[in-house]
């Protein structure tokens, strides 16, 4: 998946649906797109500047995607309250003001870093910390919602 950063807290992205993507005969597995859907809204989430975690995704599937085909997926933050950030997504077909595909809502948790040290494995998260781009990139975007 290719992204790109919107306007504000927003990202673009193209995914490819391969035949690796597939799930019935000839079409893009419902879990593939879920999770592409998800990877657009937790880059989103993290250009906000703070770690945050899934708490809920609802996926509406609209059309089938077929395999050969690009999605393209916009996801943009809808508002931010505490630790909540509310998110969306939409998949078109066709191009990015092509006919809608797959639609998703989400509910991200903001967390501190321990919450992956605790839940994951700790050598995971100092390689990612100790990455010199990590947050230089995240800087770069300068996302203020």
């Amino acid at each position: 998946m290719r992204l790109t950063v919107g306007q504000q807290a927003s990202i673009h992205a193209q995914l490819e649906v391969t035949d690796d993507h597939q799930g019935a005969p000839g079409l893009a597995h419902g879990g593939l797109l879920a999770c592409a859907l998800d990877e657009a809204l937790g880059t989103v989430a993290w250009l906000l500047g703070t770690p945050a975690v899934t708490a809920r995704l609802e996926t509406e599937y609209l059309t089938p995607v077929p395999v050969g085909s690009v999605l393209h997926i916009h996801a943009r933050c809808t508002g931010v309250t505490g630790r909540k950030i509310s998110l969306v997504a939409e998949g078109r077909r066709n191009g990015p003001t092509g006919s809608p595909a797959v639609r998703a809502t989400a509910l991200f948790l903001a967390v501190d870093l321990e919450h992956f040290t605790t839940h994951g494995r700790v050598h995971d998260v100092a390689q990612a910390m100790a990455d010199p781009d990590f947050d230089t990139i995240r800087r770069a975007f300068g996302i203020n919602p």
